[in-house]
Protein backbone atom coordinates (compact mmCIF):
# COMPACT_ATOMS: atom_id res chain seq x y z
CA UNK A 1 0.00 0.00 0.00
CA UNK A 2 1.55 3.54 -0.95
CA UNK A 3 2.06 6.07 1.65
CA UNK A 4 -1.10 8.37 0.48
CA UNK A 5 -3.14 5.66 0.31
CA UNK A 6 -1.66 4.74 4.39
CA UNK A 7 -2.69 8.78 5.02
CA UNK A 8 -5.66 9.13 3.14
CA UNK A 9 -7.14 5.66 5.34
CA UNK A 10 -5.72 7.38 8.77
CA UNK A 11 -7.52 10.85 8.35
CA UNK A 12 -10.75 8.62 7.66
CA UNK A 13 -9.89 6.14 10.63
CA UNK A 14 -10.11 9.09 12.96
CA UNK A 15 -13.15 10.44 11.94
CA UNK A 16 -15.87 7.23 11.09
CA UNK A 17 -17.88 5.58 13.10
CA UNK A 18 -18.81 2.01 13.49
CA UNK A 19 -20.15 1.06 9.91
CA UNK A 20 -17.57 3.47 8.56
CA UNK A 21 -14.82 1.26 9.74
CA UNK A 22 -16.07 -1.67 8.69
CA UNK A 23 -16.25 -0.21 5.03
CA UNK A 24 -12.85 0.98 4.94
CA UNK A 25 -11.34 -2.24 6.28
CA UNK A 26 -13.16 -3.87 3.06
CA UNK A 27 -11.68 -1.15 1.63
CA UNK A 28 -8.00 -1.78 2.58
CA UNK A 29 -8.85 -5.49 1.93
CA UNK A 30 -9.55 -5.40 -1.54
CA UNK A 31 -6.36 -2.76 -2.33
CA UNK A 32 -4.20 -5.23 -1.12
CA UNK A 33 -5.88 -7.96 -3.08
CA UNK A 34 -5.21 -5.86 -6.14
CA UNK A 35 -1.69 -5.33 -4.78
CA UNK A 36 -1.16 -9.04 -5.23
CA UNK A 37 -2.60 -9.56 -8.42
CA UNK A 38 0.10 -6.85 -9.60
CA UNK A 39 2.58 -7.73 -7.76
CA UNK A 40 2.38 -11.65 -8.91
CA UNK A 41 5.32 -11.99 -10.97
CA UNK A 42 7.70 -10.38 -7.48
CA UNK A 43 6.85 -13.79 -5.31
CA UNK A 44 7.76 -11.44 -2.03
CA UNK A 45 5.42 -8.88 -2.31
CA UNK A 46 2.70 -11.14 -3.80
CA UNK A 47 2.88 -12.82 -0.58
CA UNK A 48 2.90 -9.79 1.67
CA UNK A 49 -0.03 -7.89 0.05
CA UNK A 50 -2.13 -11.49 0.61
CA UNK A 51 -0.70 -11.74 3.96
CA UNK A 52 -1.97 -7.95 4.91
CA UNK A 53 -5.24 -8.41 3.87
CA UNK A 54 -5.56 -12.00 5.90
CA UNK A 55 -4.78 -9.65 8.76
CA UNK A 56 -7.42 -7.14 8.03
CA UNK A 57 -9.78 -10.16 7.33
CA UNK A 58 -9.27 -11.43 10.96
CA UNK A 59 -9.99 -8.30 12.20
CA UNK A 60 -13.56 -8.58 10.92
CA UNK A 61 -13.84 -11.60 12.13
CA UNK A 62 -13.06 -10.64 15.40
CA UNK A 63 -15.44 -8.21 15.48
CA UNK A 64 -18.49 -9.74 14.73
CA UNK A 65 -21.27 -9.36 17.13
CA UNK A 66 -23.06 -12.71 17.48
CA UNK A 67 -25.76 -11.38 18.81
CA UNK A 68 -27.23 -10.84 15.34
CA UNK A 69 -27.61 -13.64 13.06
CA UNK A 70 -26.20 -12.26 9.83
CA UNK A 71 -22.63 -12.71 12.10
CA UNK A 72 -22.23 -16.46 11.39
CA UNK A 73 -23.09 -16.01 7.85
CA UNK A 74 -20.20 -13.11 7.49
CA UNK A 75 -17.90 -15.54 10.33
CA UNK A 76 -18.17 -18.48 7.13
CA UNK A 77 -18.09 -16.32 4.03
CA UNK A 78 -14.79 -14.69 5.60
CA UNK A 79 -13.47 -18.04 6.63
CA UNK A 80 -13.91 -19.13 3.20
CA UNK A 81 -12.07 -15.75 1.39
CA UNK A 82 -9.28 -16.79 3.72
CA UNK A 83 -8.68 -20.24 3.15
CA UNK A 84 -8.85 -19.01 -1.01
CA UNK A 85 -6.13 -16.51 0.33
CA UNK A 86 -4.12 -18.65 1.98
CA UNK A 87 -4.37 -21.66 -1.33
CA UNK A 88 -3.41 -18.86 -3.37
CA UNK A 89 -0.64 -18.24 -1.63
CA UNK A 90 0.08 -21.60 -1.69
CA UNK A 91 -0.36 -22.38 -4.77
CA UNK A 92 1.40 -18.73 -5.96
CA UNK A 93 -1.73 -18.44 -8.39
CA UNK A 94 -4.18 -15.56 -8.89
CA UNK A 95 -6.55 -17.21 -10.47
CA UNK A 96 -9.28 -17.24 -7.42
CA UNK A 97 -8.01 -13.32 -6.62
CA UNK A 98 -10.56 -11.89 -8.90
CA UNK A 99 -13.29 -14.03 -7.27
CA UNK A 100 -12.59 -13.39 -3.85
CA UNK A 101 -12.54 -9.41 -5.20
CA UNK A 102 -15.73 -9.57 -6.48
CA UNK A 103 -17.11 -11.11 -3.05
CA UNK A 104 -15.60 -8.39 -1.11
CA UNK A 105 -17.00 -5.83 -3.55
CA UNK A 106 -20.37 -6.94 -3.44
CA UNK A 107 -19.90 -6.68 1.13
CA UNK A 108 -18.35 -3.62 0.72
CA UNK A 109 -21.30 -1.68 -1.40
CA UNK A 110 -23.36 -3.75 1.08
CA UNK A 111 -21.71 -2.03 4.09
CA UNK A 112 -21.51 1.22 2.65
CA UNK A 113 -25.21 1.25 2.09
CA UNK A 114 -25.59 0.93 5.65
CA UNK A 115 -22.67 3.18 6.41
CA UNK A 116 -24.76 6.04 4.85
CA UNK A 117 -27.61 5.34 7.44
CA UNK A 118 -25.54 5.58 10.57
CA UNK A 119 -25.25 8.60 11.93
CA UNK A 120 -23.92 8.15 15.05
CA UNK A 121 -20.35 9.96 16.06
CA UNK A 122 -17.01 8.88 15.53
CA UNK A 123 -15.58 6.03 17.75
CA UNK A 124 -12.24 8.44 18.30
CA UNK A 125 -13.43 11.23 20.59
CA UNK A 126 -10.00 13.18 21.27
CA UNK A 127 -8.75 13.96 17.69
CA UNK A 128 -8.55 16.92 15.61
CA UNK A 129 -10.49 17.38 12.79
CA UNK A 130 -8.55 18.01 9.73
CA UNK A 131 -9.60 20.64 6.95
CA UNK A 132 -8.59 20.67 3.51
CA UNK A 133 -8.61 22.91 0.60
CA UNK A 134 -6.37 24.36 -2.82
CA UNK A 135 -4.81 27.44 -3.26
CA UNK A 136 -4.12 29.31 -6.29
CA UNK A 137 -0.38 30.50 -6.58
CA UNK A 138 0.59 32.40 -9.94
CA UNK A 139 1.60 28.88 -12.00
CA UNK A 140 0.27 26.20 -9.87
CA UNK A 141 -2.24 24.93 -7.68
CA UNK A 142 -1.53 24.09 -4.22
CA UNK A 143 -3.03 21.65 -2.11
CA UNK A 144 -3.58 22.62 1.71
CA UNK A 145 -3.92 20.76 4.95
CA UNK A 146 -4.68 22.17 8.16
CA UNK A 147 -6.04 20.34 11.71
CA UNK A 148 -8.74 22.57 13.37
CA UNK A 149 -7.04 23.46 16.53
CA UNK A 150 -3.44 24.34 14.71
CA UNK A 151 -1.96 27.39 15.77
CA UNK A 152 -0.55 27.30 12.45
CA UNK A 153 -3.53 28.39 10.36
CA UNK A 154 -4.04 31.48 8.41
CA UNK A 155 -1.46 33.27 6.31
CA UNK A 156 1.98 33.29 7.10
CA UNK A 157 4.60 35.70 5.28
Amino acid sequence: MEKDSIQAYSKRITQANRTELVVITYEIIIEHVENAKKYYENRKEFVNSLEKAQSFLKELMVSLDFNYEISSNLLSLYIFINKQLIEAKQKNTCEMLSRIQGMLESLLSSFKQVSEQDKSAPLMQNTQKVYAGLTYGKEDINEMSVMADSKNRGFRA
